[in-house]
């Protein structure tokens, strides 16, 4: 499993589409995970450290699985299959650990709240990541894994709807990591 971390959500100013951006800490590959608004919503009030006036979902969450007995350990982003993600929360209780399958967007929201480890698995990264070029933001066509493969035109077609995405963002959008842009 690799250790991963938020490097921004990102928001087409003309679409409003959410695309939660994941990185490997120890690299330089990227994982976009296409997410619903009250998802991003979720995870950016955590970022942000922003309080609100009732407990969220996520929150209520954390708050049943503590009142349970068990811990939030990590949440891994096991598997992607037809440009679906899959996950699973990993909770440990009384020296036992129980797996839940969930939407990554949910495993991340309730990991901030419970400042629990995100991983994505080899399998994921090997099919899903890519590294956006620091000047562009387009995905760049060599990737930075072990075997430094060449992505062939199949792998980028499949990376086509993250690619659109990325094509209504606007320069500007690139540099706001962790923070939604304005509604102008």
């Amino acid at each position: 499993m690799l250790e991963m971390e938020i490097e921004s959500i990102r928001i087409s100013r003309t679409t409003l589409q959410r695309v939660l951006v994941l990185k490997e800490k120890s690299s330089e590959r990227c994982l976009p995970i296409w997410i619903g608004g009250p998802e991003s919503d979720a995870i950016q009030i955590q970022l942000d450290g922003a309080e609100v006036p009732r407990p969220l979902t996520h929150d209520l969450l954390r708050s049943a699985v503590s009142k349970l007995g068990a811990t939030v350990r990590s949440i891994v982003v096991t598997d992607i299959d037809q440009d679906t993600f899959y996950a699973k929360i990993i909770l440990e209780r009384n020296g036992e650990t129980f797996h839940l399958d969930c939407r990554p967007s949910d495993a991340i929201a309730l990991a901030l709240r419970s400042e629990a480890t995100i991983f994505a698995t080899q399998e994921v990264m090997d099919k899903a990541s890519i590294i956006l070029d620091p000047n562009t933001g387009q995905p760049q066509k060599k990737s930075s894994d072990q075997n430094n493969k060449q992505l062939d035109d199949d792998e980028i077609k499949k990376m086509s709807a993250f690619t659109d995405f990325i094509g209504t963002l606007e320069i500007d959008d690139l540099g706001e990591s962790k923070e939604q842009p304005s509604s102008d």
